[in-house]
């Protein structure tokens, strides 16, 4: 590309002539120059439309209150009832025989006006009855010491009692007479436990009791019952008696242990 100006072939040019070649040059120049600056510049990208969804998220409940639970309020220690001693049972023991001696021939109390009937064939009374030895009211096949009436039959004639004697069976009943009461446990004392051992035992004919012969029916606690146990050989009493003589007896006694108010 050559200029206009600087063409060597022309020569004397005029002043339009240069007036339009300025003017065309400044043309190009600034065709040349928004070109450019055009050719720069980018068209601003549209953004994007995004669809945004909200959603509520649901606040979370508060903890409902903690119910209160009411204590049961502790009901008053109730006092303690000593327990009332069982109802035991004596064992059935057959009513003794008649003691041994010789009948005794009652008045009769009415005459009878008929001559009853007889039979010869058949003894009325027995003679060894009426022998006059032994005891008033007994009988010759009595047994000795019997206090049974002629009608009973507890035992054959002349067979010998053994063991001890039943209350009922005794003319006089054994009796505490000495000796300290079985010691207050003093656990049970500090805890105001109160309570009842019913024993049974043997008191033989020197007043003491028979080791070995301790039966506990019932009791409140182990330790009363101990108590009792440790008592029983210092205790004292008085024999039974039948006719004058001392004899064994089996007991039923019950001991109580109260606090004093």
């Amino acid at each position: 590309m050559r200029l206009l100006e600087s063409n060597p072939d022309k020569k004397g040019r005029s002043v339009s002539g240069a007036l339009f070649s300025i003017i065309l040059h400044v043309s190009i120049i600034f065709l040349a120059v928004f070109a450019t600056a055009r050719a720069g510049i980018r068209k601003a990208e549209k953004p994007k439309e995004e669809k945004v969804n909200f959603v509520a998220v649901k606040k979370d409940e508060p903890p409902p209150p903690k119910k209160e639970i009411e204590k049961p309020k502790p009901e008053p220690p109730k006092p303690k009832k000593a327990p009332s001693p069982p109802k035991v049972e004596a064992p059935r023991v057959v009513a003794p025989a008649p003691p041994q001696g010789f009948k005794v021939v009652a008045p009769p109390v009415s005459v009878p006006t008929t001559m009853p009937a007889v039979d010869l064939s058949k003894a009325i009374t027995n003679e060894a009855d009426f022998s006059g030895k032994g005891v008033a009211g007994g009988s010759a096949t009595g047994v000795k010491g019997g206090t049974g009436d002629a009608n009973s039959t507890g035992k054959e004639a002349g067979e010998e009692h053994k063991g001890p004697y039943m209350e009922f069976q005794v003319e006089k009943a054994v009796e505490k007479i000495g000796g300290d009461a079985p010691d207050y446990p003093q656990m049970l004392r500090e805890q105001g436990v109160e309570g009842t051992v019913l024993a049974q035992f043997v008191v033989g004919s020197n007043g003491r009791y028979e080791g070995g012969t301790l039966k506990i029916l019932s009791s409140s606690n182990p330790a009363f019952t101990a108590a009792v146990k440790d008592a029983l050989p210092r205790m004292k009493f008085s024999a039974a008696q039948i006719g004058g003589k001392k004899v064994a007896q089996l007991v039923q006694m019950p001991f109580q242990f109260n606090l004093k108010k």
